[in-house]
């Protein structure tokens, strides 16, 4: 059974969770690089030390779940049913609907919508997004390679691990492409994804032997296009 947190450990989560909300207002409301953290353990009525005490990097104010995501995703993988492919349950968790992607409601689609343009117009917000996903590829990389028993000149492991997350990077940049186009798209999103998702995951499932074969060249057209060449 799971320990109960004590007070102090909820204390800890509380103050965190205020610290990143009050963040996420201001970015929202201001845009990220307008306000300091400064500013923001002023608001959060908290030192600005006990800001990077809790998350390293002002980015991290807006990326602070992706950790416990990281780390449900890898339980995913890892504790998959016997006989289950990696690409099958990486993709089950992924496409679960999920915070207010899954609420599909007007508040949702303003806030999801707000926060996907502050992301948007901040290139170290973008920089730091791809920080993380790189993070995330490795940890999955290592967990494939004990997972398969691969050696350590195998680079299966890793292959895998980037096209996983280079799908989930790909979801991400399709919701938040959605979204700019404005919250009216909100209502039938996490359904959107779940298709596009599907199909992306299938073809990695299915292998890439078939995908993109160049059509043979037609020899009228080619013996065309080297008439028009010489003229």
């Amino acid at each position: 059974m799971e320990r109960e947190p004590g007070l102090r450990e909820r204390k800890k989560l509380q103050t965190r969770q205020l610290i990143a909300e009050t963040a996420r207002r201001m970015f929202v409301e201001r845009g990220f690089d307008a306000v300091p953290v400064a500013a923001v353990a002023r608001a959060a009525e908290v030192s600005e030390a006990t800001v990077f005490n809790y998350f390293p990097t002002k980015e991290d104010l807006v990326f602070q779940g992706m950790e416990a995501f990281e780390t449900e995703l890898l339980a995913a993988v890892r504790d998959r049913p016997a006989g289950e492919p990696i690409v099958a349950a990486f993709a089950r968790f992924v496409l679960q609907p999920r915070g207010f992607l899954a609420a599909e409601d007007e508040n949702a689609a303003r806030y999801l919508t707000a926060v996907s343009q502050m992301i948007a117009a901040s290139p170290a917000l973008l920089s730091r997004e791809r920080q993380i996903l790189a993070g995330y590829s490795a940890s999955l990389a290592v967990l494939i390679t004990e997972d398969t028993a691969a050696g350590p000149d195998d680079l299966r492991p890793q292959v895998v691990a980037h096209a996983l997350i280079g799908a989930h990077q790909s979801l991400i940049e399709f919701v938040r492409r959605r979204l700019l186009d404005g919250p009216t798209v909100h209502a039938g999103l996490a359904r959107e994804v779940r298709t596009q998702g599907r199909r992306a995951f299938d073809l990695l499932e299915q292998g890439l032997a078939t995908y993109g074969v160049k059509p043979a060249a037609d020899p009228v057209k080619t013996a065309d296009l080297r008439r028009r060449a010489q003229r």
